[in-house]
């Protein structure tokens, strides 16, 4: 960027143009920059208005921008000073200049790294300006008063240097750069050839590799800048430069041929094109002549491609998939299948064809969808022969397939997993023989009883102790083919005795009832032992009573069924009988340990529900209390012997059958 004093007019108009603008003309980013020697002078007729990156300087205070810039490039071949002139076209305009040394850094660097300076002049005054001997310094900086001339750098043998002419006039006027008054050179004398030919049957081309960079507008588009000996009936029909799209020059070319070339020997050799010369590299020399001898190249033989193999085929199969030894062109596929042929056990025809993902339009693999689908074992070959496109399959390389090629395959037989069994029921457990007939070449058997698997015979034995309803599964395979069913089975001879009583203890006078809860098949018989000397054999027998005693007594009341089978089940039941059921607290307990009143409970407390009993002292002091009425106070509290005296209790509940809510009261006496 300048830094200079101007009308305040001019700085208005001038302003929005040094903004950055992204240049798109080749020649004006470092990737698409000129290529020069020292023998030519260059002429840029217009500048487009673009630019406003920042450039490094090596000294100087103000920072520098690539205004309306253009950039050139070339390597040294002889160390030396380097001398150039830029004269404008318009001699009232100021052109700046920096130049960099490139070798071994990424080219995108001359906008952030110091250490790629090699010289420059950003001097404020308008006219010619350059390098010479003229010059002081490498550097000149910006502002008016500066020499246009920078001394002359050292530039050395065999590094890549970029130069940078900045337009810093707002015109699109034009300039000449020239290359004068140095030591160094900056001219190959390498003439132009060609160092490689390497042959690509896919195109068919042929690709090229030149021993330096050459003009892309040199090369002719029809290939006429090559001669192709020994090419038979295959001749160049075009020429491709690489990266001409985005630069000026190349060191690669892709020749398109007419038809692909035989196996055998072939030489490639420059001459002038009709556009009027050979390959011209910066310095305008042309590749080829009498003295320089036609390059030699080989191409291989190719084969094509044969079938390789069958994917495995699977039940049923609508499709047969065919991979073969190397790539064919998708493009060579018939999609009616006309290609291939199927023989074999029953009639099967193609249908269609497709090849796989034909990436980049080849593929390995192609798939045959059949007319129909086979259902049943047998042996097939397919075979290639020329479809309705007029060829077999075409490798990458063009060679076809030979018709008649072949491959076999096999396919297998449905399966059906229906089973048959028989039933043998027990007492105690249940067996079920399970039989498949293995038909079709059946190898494989899961079975599964209830979603759990059991076995992977052909003809199992489950064994069942749980008896009720089953479901058994059967998976069946052939290795191919597959199938499964599953059928319910139910296990009628189930057996189970069981009762409920309406009481489990009993006061004076009461009675019990007792219900059949008994489950199962065909139950034929049942005997009831009621523990009071009364035995019956009816389903639901009639309420019963026990004898009144002085003391607690269990009575075991037992169920027997009987089914059809002759099997039987017991079911128990204890029935407590108890002297009383009058709910009361002792007037008095003393808690000795010597087995005869040592605690302080409600007595008989066996109808009670909801029950609450509480202690308290003669201070009000809550000391004990229960929601059990077998829980028993035995004097102390938290481990601690209580005084002798009087106590008090509180007693709540309610009593189970009449639904009476209870409260009672009293005292009772501690004694040691």
């Amino acid at each position: 960027m300048k830094y200079v004093l101007l009308p305040l007019l001019m700085l208005f108009v001038t302003a929005p143009l040094c903004a950055q603008i992204t240049c798109t003309t080749k020649g004006q980013n470092p990737e698409t920059a000129f290529p020069v020697c020292g023998t030519e002078k260059f002429t840029q007729s217009s500048v487009p208005i673009c630019g406003g990156k920042d450039i490094p300087g090596l000294n100087c205070l103000n920072q520098h921008t690539d205004k309306n810039p253009f950039w050139y490039k070339f390597t040294c071949f002889r160390t030396g000073t380097l001398g150039f002139i830029i004269t404008p076209h318009d001699l009232g305009e100021d052109y700046d200049w920096q130049l960099f040394d490139v070798t071994n850094y990424p080219i995108n660097q001359v906008y952030t790294n110091k250490q790629l300076f090699v010289a420059a002049n950003w001097s404020g005054e308008y006219g010619l300006t350059g390098a010479s001997f003229q010059g002081q310094a490498h550097e000149v900086c910006d502002g008016f008063g500066q020499p246009l001339f920078s001394s002359m750098p050292t530039i050395q043998q065999g590094h890549n240097y970029l130069l940078l002419i900045s337009h810093f006039s707002d015109s699109q006027s034009g300039y000449d750069l020239e290359f004068k008054g140095g030591t160094a050179s900056i001219t190959d004398p390498l003439v132009p050839a060609i160092q490689q030919v390497i042959y690509d049957c896919a195109a068919p081309a042929l690709r090229v590799k030149l021993n330096k960079r050459v003009q892309c507008n040199s090369l002719a588009a029809n290939g006429s800048d090559f001669t192709l000996t020994g090419g038979g009936a295959a001749g160049i029909t075009g020429a491709t430069g690489i990266n001409c799209n985005s630069g000026f020059d190349m060191d690669s070319i892709v020749l398109t041929l007419s038809a692909p070339l035989p196996a055998g020997s072939y030489s490639l050799a420059l001459k002038a094109g009709t556009d009027g010369n050979s390959l011209l590299d910066a310095c305008e020399t042309a590749g080829g002549g009498s003295g320089v001898p036609p390059t030699p190249f080989t191409v291989a033989q190719q084969f094509p491609s044969l079938p390789d193999h069958i994917l495995p085929v699977g039940c049923q199969p609508d499709q047969v998939q065919l991979v073969l030894s190397q790539p064919v062109r998708c493009s060579s596929i018939a999609a009616n299948g006309s290609d291939f042929t199927i023989s074999g056990s029953t009639p099967v025809t193609v249908q269609n064809a497709a090849g796989g993902s034909c990436a980049g339009g080849l593929t390995d693999t192609i798939t045959l969808r059949l007319s129909g689908v086979i259902n049943t074992a047998g042996a097939y070959q397919v075979a290639l022969r020329t479809g309705s496109d007029g060829n077999t399959l075409l490798s990458e390389c063009w060679q076809p397939t030979p018709a008649g090629a072949s491959l076999p395959f096999t396919t297998s037989d449905t399966v059906n997993a229906d089973f048959s069994y028989t039933l043998t029921l027990d007492c105690t457990y249940d067996t079920v023989t399970l039989t498949h007939n293995g038909n079709n070449g059946v190898n494989s058997w899961q079975w599964s009883s209830d979603g759990a698997p059991f076995s992977t015979e052909q003809n199992p034995v489950k064994v069942y102790t749980v008896f009720g309803l089953h479901t058994i599964k059967l998976v069946v395979s052939n290795g191919v083919c597959s199938d499964s069913a599953d059928t319910s089975i139910e296990l009628i001879n189930e057996l189970d005795a069981a009762f409920s009583a309406s009481a489990d203890i009993l006061c004076p006078t009461d009675v019990v009832s007792f219900a059949n809860e008994s489950t199962g098949y065909h139950i034929t018989g049942y005997v009831w032992n009621f523990g009071n000397g009364i035995i019956t054999s009816t389903p639901a027998p009639m309420p019963q009573s026990y004898p009144q005693l002085k003391e607690e007594r269990d009575y075991t009341v037992s169920l027997i069924v009987q089914n059809d089978m002759n099997c039987f089940d017991t079911a128990t039941r204890v029935i407590k009988v108890v002297p009383s059921c009058y709910i009361d607290v002792p007037t008095a307990f003393s808690p000795n340990g010597d087995g005869v009143n040592d605690y302080l409970y409600p007595l008989n407390g066996y109808k009670a529900v909801d029950l609450r009993f509480s202690v308290y002292n003669r201070l009000g002091q809550l000391v004990f209390e229960t929601n059990d009425w077998q829980r028993k106070w035995d004097g102390t509290v938290g481990g601690r012997p209580q005084g002798v005296g009087t106590y008090v209790w509180m007693l709540t509940y309610t009593h189970r059958e009449t639904g009476q809510h209870v409260f009672k009261k009293g005292v009772a006496t501690l004694v040691r």
